[in-house]
């Protein structure tokens, strides 16, 4: 845009030699790079140009590369000093997308005319407005000879690979976070595991650049604060969840799942300081449903709860990096877990929405279809499998699934107020629709086949977990015979499909505590950009 102040720079030639914009003077600015056959085109006409109006004018051309920039100089026979900005730094600042890109500018620094590429009208239209700037005759220059019109070269400052590390030096960058030096002897992997930074795997190193890509998928600013991370309430911030997602191996593309899931365990009904810290070993769990997840190539299908996906396995541990790094839950620490588990490394996988006529998961909690949810539990152990090649009607495979959530925390732990995350495999869901069972009718069926009297759950010599002797010596015999269902309510039993279309099973997750004194399912909507 005419009139517009262009950005002051300081640079040198091969010679030392340094040249400062703005001078004062008029000033002609030529960014070109040596492999661009459109520079090599121009650059007998900004040696012209130098000649011409070089004792009225300042003339400098910001060269890309040393090599290129010798180069020119000795293919040209240049007397035009070429100035050094093989960092880019100049070229990216200008925002300077094609080369040759040619400024004319006031004394001020401020722009008359901009040129991109060669088109030879507009560059004898140049030659005449430097011509009645400077008072001198117009350049010699063979026009003629020249062709009408050539494109330029994409600018080395635009390159994928350079382009975020100039982003993040830039004067302007989004990033905030404190930056750690390494000595260059040190190894940076072997740095990040004696910083404590790892979940006991290698991360990859959130160099700046990396972090500047990562942020490129989400339109949130860097510094927004997304939530409190307990147990020490840091601030996770955009930036914090990039560099935290660099670590754990995501793709740019991943970043609103996980701002939503960070939005959704730091809720206080989710409870994540207590999921963290409990002895039982709970960890969070992450369910993506909705058109995001064939955007992001997720598994649904065979192996969809195991290794092997990109998008499932890092999106998991780069939520727990964050509960790590930000929030401070560390073992040892506050996470103090009896036994441990390995879904505190990653479990995050997508509903097979496609794959069943069953409402998926994040219908019935509300959302539209069309919708991209993501759900997070708090489960301590799974997923636990449900072996059962045998049953043929749906009543069969419902009762077994039944049978076998008997072991959600203990077989004589019945009124169970805890979430239970149920995976139908495929071959389970074929069975269960020919016999028109909705999830609705396998709850239930679960409810049913889980009765069992209260006699039965009174403690006993082979297991104290149950009524206690004192308490059922109170119940009149009729109240020890009312049957009682493994859960508490049918709310507490969350389904979703996702398996391969071979084998026959199913496969279930344990919940921890639930409700307010423990943690609660939380479904977030995920903002794609």
């Amino acid at each position: 845009m005419t009139g517009r102040s262009l950005p002051a720079f300081t640079l040198s030639d091969a010679a030392g030699v340094e040249a400062n914009f703005p001078s004062g003077r008029p000033a002609l600015i030529c960014f070109v790079k040596e492999d661009c056959p459109t520079c090599n085109l121009a650059m007998p006409v900004i040696e012209a140009f130098h000649k011409a109006y070089g004792d009225g004018i300042d003339v400098f051309v910001p060269g890309q590369t040393i090599d290129g920039n010798a180069l020119l100089r000795e293919n040209h026979k240049l007397t035009v000093a070429i100035q050094d900005d093989s960092t880019l730094k100049t070229a990216f600042e200008y925002d300077i997308d094609t080369v040759p890109t040619i400024y004319f500018s006031n004394g001020r620094g401020e722009m008359l005319t901009e040129i991109i590429g060669f088109v030879r009208d507009e560059w004898q239209g140049l030659d005449a407005e430097l011509s009645h700037t400077t008072g001198h005759d117009p350049a010699v220059v063979d026009w003629e000879n020249l062709p009408e019109w050539r494109p330029g070269c994409g600018s080395l400052s635009v390159d994928p690979t350079i382009a975020a590390k100039l982003q993040a030096e830039a004067s302007n960058s989004p990033l905030r976070a404190r930056a750690i030096d390494i000595a260059p002897a040190d190894d940076e992997f072997e740095f990040m595991f004696d910083q404590g930074f790892t979940d006991g795997l290698p991360v990859v190193p959130p160099t700046p650049e990396r972090v500047i890509r990562m942020l490129g998928g989400t339109k949130r600013n860097a510094q927004d604060i997304v939530a409190r991370m307990p147990p020490n309430m840091g601030e996770v911030t955009v930036e914090k969840i990039a560099i935290n997602a660099v670590m754990a191996g995501c793709k740019p593309e991943y970043m609103p799942v996980l701002i939503a899931g960070i939005e959704a365990v730091c809720t206080d009904e989710f409870n994540i300081h207590g999921v963290m810290a409990t002895t039982m070993g709970a960890a969070p769990v992450m369910v993506i449903n909705g058109p995001i997840r064939h955007k992001l190539d997720m598994n649904m299908k065979l192996g969809a709860l195991g290794q092997g996906n990109r998008a499932n396995a890092t999106m998991g541990r780069a939520l727990r990096l964050i509960v790590r790094n930000v929030g401070g839950a560390q073992p040892g620490g506050t996470e103090r877990n009896t036994l441990g588990n390995p879904m505190k490394f990653t479990m995050c996988f997508a509903e097979w929405e496609e794959r069943s006529n069953w409402d998926p998961l994040h219908v019935e909690r509300g959302f539209d279809k069309d919708d991209s949810v993501i759900t997070v539990f708090a489960m301590t152990s799974g997923p636990v499998q449900i072996v059962d090649q045998d049953s043929r009607e749906a009543a069969q495979v419902a009762g077994s699934i039944g049978m076998s959530l008997e072991s959600v925390f203990h077989p004589k732990n019945h009124r169970a107020a805890v979430d239970t995350l149920l995976v139908v495999c495929p071959e389970h869901v074929d069975t269960l629709s020919r016999g028109d069972y909705s999830k609705a009718d396998l709850r239930a069926r679960i409810q049913k086949v889980t009765e069992k009297p209260l006699r039965d759950l009174v403690e006993s010599d082979t297991s104290g977990i149950g009524i206690k002797k004192e308490k059922a010596e109170q119940m009149s015999e009729e109240k020890l015979d009312r049957m009682v269902p493994k859960f508490a309510s049918e709310d507490f039993l969350h389904i979703v499909v996702a398996g391969s279309d071979a084998g026959k099973f199913s496969g279930v997750f344990h919940g921890w505590a639930s409700g307010e004194i423990g943690s609660i399912p939380v479904s977030r909507k995920i903002e794609e950009v």
